[in-house]
Order: C-alpha cells, then structure tokens, then sequence
C-alpha cells in the first residue's frame, strides 16, 4: 500500500516573527492528530527554514534518534555532551538522545538555512548520549541507525534517472527537491523512460484509500512523502534533478 502525503498537508510550526518556519508531516505539539503520530520508527519529519541568526536555543531530548539533513546554509549545533559542529549541504548529522541530552540549533551564517530534521523511535530506549556527523555521505552509501531498527538512503537523481524502491516492510520517502513519479518497474514512466523487468506491482492509494492518480503510479513534488506498506517491485523516476531522503524499515515488534 502507498499513502501519499502532499506537501500543503503538512502542519505548520515554528515562530515566523523570530525567522523560524517549520512544516511537520506528524503530529507535533499542539498540533495533534492521532491518526498521523509515525510510521513505523519514523515520529517526526520537519521542514525547517531559519534566517541569519534566528535559532533554536537550548531545549532538551530523550529517547529519540534525531537525524539531520541540511539542504542549503550551515546549521550550527552544540550539545550537553560537548560536542560542537557546523552542518553543511551533503552531511547527515545523528544525535542520539538517549536517556537525556540538551542541544542548540541555530543558523549564525549570514544566508538562509533550510534543513529537514527526522526523529525515529529507537527500539530500545535508554542508553548514553551519543552524537556524529558522516561529512558528504555519498547516493550509494546507506547510513544505518539500528537503534531504529531503519536505515537511511540518499538519493540524487538525475532527469530521467532511477532507482529501485527497497523490498523492506516499511520505506519512508521524502522528496527533498525536484520532482519524480513513483511507480512499478514494469509501466514507463512518462516520456517512454525503459525499465527493468516487473518483480510485482502494488496499489498506489492516497490517504482515503482511492488512487492517488490514474494508473498505479504517483506524481512527487518537494515536500511530499510516501508511506509504503510492504512494497513489491517499484521505483522512482525523477523528471527533473531530484534529491530524496529514503528510510527503509523493519516492521516495530509489539510491546
């Protein structure tokens, strides 16, 4: 199953008049719905933009492994345990809150910051603080966070450009910029774009169950996202230079 999650649905957040917009896809603060509060490990996918010098100042986390990518300007972080950094375009920054870990994120730059921030839900809270950045993480390197039980894909993609959809139980997709059609590798995508060889077809349904578009397949734009339920056989073809954020997850075991 795919639930397509458009980006004028997203909440919106932060404090405009401090240089702060933010656009949650969950539930977040006062903003609650409980029909939207994760999927899978994935709580929190924020779209954050900052102005020279705007911020977040010191605020605490617990049990949550934050993830952060930074798309344009430099995101300056410092945290309780020490650690200091500045976040370019290409990095994937990870804190692992843990049993308790306070953190400031700010853009001291002199350009606009954009960036998206993800909180996972680790399968086993507690534990030690812990913090690193992967410097220019390459489109071929998956970065793993198995305290999630999820594992993060970052893809560049050329027009015209594919790449498989994981056969995972659970795959989070969000369309950092460009646009792409989601859909089985056995229909072109638009244009006449040959594909490999079908390994199955799923349903591409919106979030009241009818198609998100004609046929099973799905039109992405910056700021959407896809939630797939044990996809079978699908792909992603960018129409004009894309950039994605992929996580591919194991199913959450009950408690």
């Amino acid at each position: 199953m795919t639930d397509v999650r458009r980006a004028a649905e997203r909440y919106p957040g932060g404090d405009p008049e401090a240089g702060i917009t933010t656009r949650h896809a969950f539930s977040f603060g006062s903003h609650y719905d409980p029909d939207n509060l994760r999927f899978g490990a994935v709580i929190a996918c924020n779209e954050e933009r900052l102005a020279p010098g705007a911020g977040f100042d010191e605020h605490p986390h617990s049990h949550t492994e934050i993830i952060t990518w930074v798309v344009e300007g430099e995101l300056t972080h410092r945290d309780s345990a020490g650690h200091t950094s500045v976040v370019r375009p290409g990095d994937v920054q990870r804190l692992s809150a843990a049993t308790g870990v306070h953190h400031v994120e700010r853009n001291d730059g002199s350009t606009p910051l954009t960036f998206v921030q993800m909180w996972l839900a680790p399968l086993n809270p507690g534990g030690e603080p812990r913090y690193e950045v992967v410097r220019g993480i390459a489109d071929s390197t998956p970065y793993a966070v198995p305290e999630a039980g999820a594992v993060l894909h970052v893809r560049r993609l050329a027009p015209a450009q594919r790449t498989a959809v994981p056969d995972a139980a659970l795959v989070y997709i969000h369309v950092v910029r460009g646009d792409l059609r989601l859909h089985p590798t056995d229909r072109p995508a638009p244009g006449g774009i040959p594909h490999d060889p079908p390994h199955g077809g799923e349903s591409d349904t919106s979030r009241n169950g009818e198609p998100d578009t004609p046929g099973p397949d799905a039109h992405l734009a910056p700021g959407d996202a896809a939630r797939l339920t044990d996809p079978k056989g699908l792909e992603l073809t960018a129409t004009s230079a894309a950039e994605i954020l992929l996580w591919e997850m194991n199913p959450r075991p009950p408690r």
